[in-house]
């Protein structure tokens, strides 16, 4: 039975439709017990998530009751979770199976199954929710309490409600303090509000009790994902242009400093990634984040991630600001910070002043809020240091051909802070919204500064652009779209350009 479960069945290609109200697909979770259906549901007039997952007669629920519960008195799970989940499987597989014949059970192999599924979920995995957390298309799991729907970000078709429903005020509570174990963390009514990290590197946000939120517990998992999207795959979801991209892989060979901005979930970390791509291949990369959510194409990389305190006191914690510190010890060619926030913006702009290529990004919804922002307590920089920071990419949620999409607003150069905290900039590229095209202009000051401090002429530095573009283009054309495909070819072009540019019949 236990190699039965599959947990990697195949993702299919979603249908994007114009009609909200014609969507109607249905795809695998967990191979074969559960499955997701989107559809629209015409007595709430919306597109629905239904989990569907085996249905238990009253005695099948009655004999799952009496097996876990005879289990939980019986498996350490942490022991169980530790080792390979195929380990564990058989383990719980071996368990129910003696418990069943100990209390004297009759079970059907067909009932054993559906049960069978039932436990590997609530002691491997994380409970009703835990076919969600598989799910290649979902975003974000939002719990807002008991008695009210879970809500989900789909990839393809945005914000929908789902069947799941917590209506047990302690169940759920319960849930929370699984998540809290999972995460390594603590939640206590001392204690109440959890921010953590589980295994597979989802963040995990939640409240523990009712005097904190009002309905109670609430919990918001935003997905890790394991693969990030690759330049092309933005390509093809047309959040920016091959040009914009061959724009930043100029910029990051010439070692560039560029900070994304965007409100709360407009893929300012997707875009991140996504520019890992063209640091070059044999330069030592440090990153550091509050929560893991980086991961490069690379062999010569340093991840590093903060952590917070334990108890009260602020026992045993490490901030950003003191890793940040740490890290320019550690001679990164490149440094990558998930998110600034406070204090740590002034260590990481003077390792800009002090020639570390930085890359990083923070909430603001356009440059002049960023600059003020920068400019302010509690980060307070001077104007100078402001000046180190080469372009601001701005990331924006947008609604295009009635479709909810993410898209790179624009990138702004930063040309010159003055004393008085007014900045000159320049904006070689930008979204229309209306047509909903990327227009760029011929000049950028950023060009003009690498041309000065390299000697490579100006002309060279287009010239390159639109051959990048054109690769780049190319790539997406073909398909060519896998994270490990994508960074071999870019991590090839730095070595042997002429081959790679013939290799897809592009002239320079």
């Amino acid at each position: 039975m236990a190699g039965k479960i599959n947990l990697n069945p195949v993702v299919p290609p979603l249908p994007r439709n114009e009609d909200k109200k014609k969507v109607d697909v249905r795809y695998m979770l967990i191979s074969p017990y559960a499955s997701a259906h989107i559809y629209w549901n015409k007595k709430v007039n919306e597109l629905v998530y239904e989990l569907e997952e085996p249905i238990l007669t009253k005695e099948e629920e009655e004999v799952l009751e009496r097996v876990e519960s005879a289990m939980l008195e019986l498996i350490n799970v942490n022991v169980a979770i530790e080792k390979t989940l195929e380990a564990t499987t058989n383990y719980i597989d071996k368990t129910a199976r003696l418990l069943i014949d100990e209390l004297n059970i009759g079970v059907s192999s067909e009932s054993y199954d559906k049960i069978f599924y039932y436990l590997f979920r609530d002691f491997i995995g994380l409970n009703e929710i835990d076919p969600l957390l598989r799910d290649y298309f979902i975003e974000d799991i939002e719990c807002n309490g008991i008695d009210t729907p879970l809500f989900i970000v789909h990839r393809m078709y945005r914000n929908l409600r789902t069947n799941l429903i917590f209506n047990d005020f302690d169940k759920l509570a319960s849930f929370i303090e699984k998540l809290a174990q999972r995460t390594g963390r603590y939640v206590s009514y001392a204690q109440p509000l959890l921010d953590g990290t589980l295994p597979d590197g989802s963040r995990v946000n939640a409240t523990y009790t009712k005097d904190v939120s009002s309905r109670g517990p609430t919990f918001t998992i935003r997905k890790f994902t394991k693969v990030p999207w690759t330049p092309t795959q933005l390509i093809s979801m047309n959040t920016l242009s091959p040009e914009m991209l061959a724009y930043f892989w100029i910029l990051l060979d010439n070692k560039a400093n560029i900070l994304v901005t965007g409100s709360t979930s407009s893929g300012k970390t997707t875009l991140l990634n996504a520019l890992a791509f063209f640091i070059p291949p044999e330069a030592r990369v440090v990153s550091i984040e509050d929560t893991r959510e980086i991961n490069l194409p690379r062999e010569n990389w340093l991840p590093s991630v903060a952590r917070t305190s334990v108890g009260v006191g602020k026992i045993g914690e490490v901030d950003l600001f003191e890793i940040l510190k740490s890290s320019f010890r550690q001679n990164p060619d490149y440094l990558i910070v998930g998110e600034v926030r406070g204090k740590e913006a002034f260590v990481l702009f003077q390792g800009m002043a002090s020639g570390h290529t930085s890359i990083s990004t923070m909430h603001s919804d356009s440059v002049d809020t960023l600059i003020r922002r920068l400019q302010t307590p509690p980060i307070d920089l001077s104007p100078t240091l402001v000046n180190s920071l080469d372009c601001v990419v701005v990331t924006t949620h947008a609604v295009a051909k009635k479709q909810e999409t993410r898209k790179v607003r624009e990138i702004v150069e930063i040309v010159n802070v003055n004393k008085d905290g007014t900045a000159l900039v320049n904006t070689p590229f930008k979204w229309d919204p209306a047509k909903d095209v990327f227009y760029s202009k011929k000049q950028s000051k950023v060009f003009e500064k690498i041309s000065t401090r390299t000697g490579t002429p100006i002309e060279k530095l287009y010239k390159d652009l639109a051959t990048r573009a054109k690769l780049l283009y190319e790539l997406y054309k073909r398909k060519i779209f896998g994270f490990d495909e994508v960074g071999w070819i870019i991590n090839e072009f730095h070595k042997n350009p002429v081959g790679v540019l013939n290799k897809f019949n592009i002239a320079e």
